[in-house]
């Protein structure tokens, strides 16, 4: 597994915010995260089939009328709580994320359907303190002839899902500009779940504008989403790659809906 470096952790992200749809929050952020080699697959999805998978309590967003379902795959380092340092062992490992868009009071984010991570300390972590749907996955990630080479097989106990693909960028960085569906998919600075009393919150997150660029993949398995409960169309999906992103998190925040 070829990881990419750890503890060089770009504290200055905090500065950009011109491009942020919402101020930060005034409290202090308490985590940092960077994200490697990241790619965004997104296929177009039925609304109503995602209602009957998402709390009545986030509006599904979509895009000229049109829901997304995403799957993410990456690599993480720098997964500590803030003034902590960042340790290999417990910091860094990937992680791919199936996905899909919600938005509460004006402020558009991301809910979950899975999240899988090859660190068993980080899973268990996320699922007691914000109730995240973490599972544990044996993963492999390495980057080599010009991709990233990666795989994914859950663990975990109950259905079974994998993923396995390679993929690469095959094009100029290109932030995404607001009004595209690419800004939609991307530019997302929260995500919304149920704590353990299936009580609806948001956490906030900071990043600068996505570098993203056109990609290419060949997946060679993809059971993510059915586990989820969801089809995938039969088409090939909206792809785009970021090679690195730097975030901080803040704490989750309970929010009232009528």
């Amino acid at each position: 597994m070829t990881a990419p470096p750890q503890h060089d952790f770009n504290n200055d992200i905090v500065k950009e915010t011109a491009h942020r749809p919402w101020p930060m929050p005034q409290a202090a952020w308490v985590m940092t995260q960077t994200w490697h080699d990241l790619l965004f697959a997104h296929w177009p999805v039925s609304a109503d089939a995602l209602r009957d998978r998402v709390p009545a309590s986030f509006p599904i967003d979509c895009f000229d009328r049109q829901a997304w379902l995403g799957i993410v795959p990456f690599y993480m380092t720098n997964v500590a709580p803030r003034f902590v340092p960042a340790l290999s062992l417990m910091s860094s490992f990937p992680e791919l994320n199936v996905r899909t868009y919600v938005a509460v009071d004006g402020k558009p984010g991301v809910y979950f359907f899975s999240l899988d991570a090859a660190n068993p300390v980080a899973v268990g972590a996320a699922r007691t303190l914000l109730g995240l749907p973490y599972f544990t996955a044996s993963m492999d990630f390495d980057v080599r002839d010009g991709y990233v080479h990666y795989a994914s097989r859950r663990t975990s106990s109950g259905p079974s899902a994998e993923f396995v693909a390679r993929y690469r960028s095959t094009g100029p960085v290109e932030p995404p500009v607001p009004g595209t569906l690419e800004y939609f998919l991307t530019e997302r600075y929260c995500l919304y779940a149920v704590d353990h009393g299936n009580r609806p919150y948001r956490l906030d997150i900071h990043h600068p504008r996505w570098p993203l660029q056109p990609a290419e993949a060949e997946i060679r398995i993809n059971t993510m989403a059915g586990t989820a409960g969801l089809r995938l169309p039969s088409m090939a999906p909206l792809l785009h790659f970021a090679k690195r992103q730097d975030m901080v998190a803040w704490r989750p925040e309970r929010i009232l809906i009528p």
